[in-house]
Formats: C-alpha cells, structure tokens, sequence
C-alpha cells in the first residue's frame, strides 16, 4: 500500500512490534501432527481406561451417547516417570524422554466432539462453532514479522489440505493480512510451491506500468473507504505478491 501523503509503502499492519516484555524467541514453528498418535499411547496415560479396559461406556454422559456399543481401550504401552520434572512418558518415545525436562506437556486441553473438523478448529483456533482466529494469526499479530518481503505466518501442508482447510488458518475478525499462506510443501520448485509468482506474458517495464495504473486506480478507489479493513488487507496481501 502507498502512503497518500508520501507516495512511499507503509506496510504497518506486519510491522514488528514491540513485546510487552523483553523477546527471547526468535520464531515459531508450530507442528500440528494431523492423524498423528494418539495423546493416551505418548505423553498422557488414562488410568481410568486402564480400570475400565474392554467394558462398555454405557454409563453417565455416555449412557445416551448414539454411538452405543463402544468400549473403553487401554493403551498398550507402558509408562513411566522421566527426568526431574517426573512427567509420565511412552515407552514409545525413549529418546523424546531424555530432554522431557525441556519440554512443556499440557494436559488440559479438552473437547466435548471426538469429530475431526471440530477437533481441529478447536486446536487451531480455539472454538468448535464460532468464527475465531488461528494460532499463526493471533502470533503474526502480536509480533509482526521483520521480513516485509515474505509472508509473516507461513502454512506448510505435506500431504495436500487438511479437514476444513485453510478454516486452520484462517485470521477471522482480524485483518487479513494475517491469514496464514498456504504452500504445498510436496513440491521442491520454486514455481509449484507457490503459484502465480512469475509474470511470463509481460517484460519487467511493461508490467512496472501496469502496476503503476492499476496502484493510481486503486488508490483512486481506496479514498473513498477509507477505514475498509478487507479493502486494506486485500491491498496488503498484493504487495506481498509483488514483493515476493
């Protein structure tokens, strides 16, 4: 976006910020293990499913749960008690126990749906129902990025798109320029991971004035909505583009 007074970019929406307190990481790489081993068989054993292994959940909530004849299963590993912390680990992960000290483990984190899409929202954005924005959005956010020439919050999809897609990523009631950009990460070539980067119909001068116009037009458009955060953001996002 250009500045109507000085002609100059103005990117302040991914400006780094300034953090309540003194930074000490430098990035955040979030892994979110989608169809990855279950809680109860590495880092959060269910005594109770141990007491109830094979019989029915027909009791309490469960009693008219529509999913009748379901039992419980305990898990097949074993566990035990690592580092000074003590936190319980599976005999599966034996070289993840030697730094457990080192690692934050929550258990707190529930749902009332077993479902996939809900599950997910719930992971990444927090709420099941209602619209709310991602992790990497609400990160992107708060910090800013010092990098003004790549994406701030980068979504990296191995294996193709997850349940409910780029609902993951999403930035919600926040501007979108903090929407998460999606690469397709099975691909190695520049021109595939991300599309539509190179212009093969129009030589460096004359696509330099065609974005001179379409910016003129644009900025035309913009002083009359002022304040349209879609607008902005939607500006925002095709600078990115360009600058990349």
């Amino acid at each position: 976006m250009l500045s109507a007074d000085e002609g100059k970019p103005v990117f302040s929406s991914l400006a780094p910020k300034e953090p309540q307190f003194p930074a000490k990481v430098k990035r955040v790489i979030h892994l979110f293990m989608n169809g990855g081993p279950s809680q109860v068989d590495t880092f959060d054993p269910k005594p109770l499913l141990e007491k109830y292994h094979g019989k029915q959940l027909l009791d309490g909530k469960f009693k008219n749960d529509k999913r009748k004849g379901g039992a419980a299963f305990a898990s097949p590993f074993k566990f035990k008690k690592r580092g000074q912390s003590g936190i319980e680990v599976s005999e599966l992960l034996p070289k993840i126990a030697e730094h457990i000290d080192d690692i934050c483990v929550i258990r707190s984190m529930v749902t009332d749906v077993p479902n996939h899409e809900p599950g997910l929202m719930m992971m990444n954005c927090g709420n099941i129902a209602q619209s709310r924005p991602s992790l990497g959005s609400w990160t992107l956010c708060g910090l800013g990025t010092e990098n003004q020439s790549l994406p701030g919050f980068v979504v990296m999809c191995p294996t193709g798109l997850p349940t409910a897609q780029s609902a993951n990523w999403r930035s919600s009631f926040l501007p979108g320029i903090y929407q998460g950009t999606y690469i397709d990460s099975q691909f190695t070539e520049p021109e595939e991971l991300v599309a539509n980067i190179q212009n093969d119909y129009l030589v460096p001068d004359q696509q330099k004035k065609q974005l001179s116009l379409i910016q003129q037009l644009n900025e035309i458009h913009r002083r009359d909505r002022v304040g349209d955060q879609k607008l902005d953001a939607r500006s925002q996002s095709l600078e990115l583009a360009f600058r990349m």
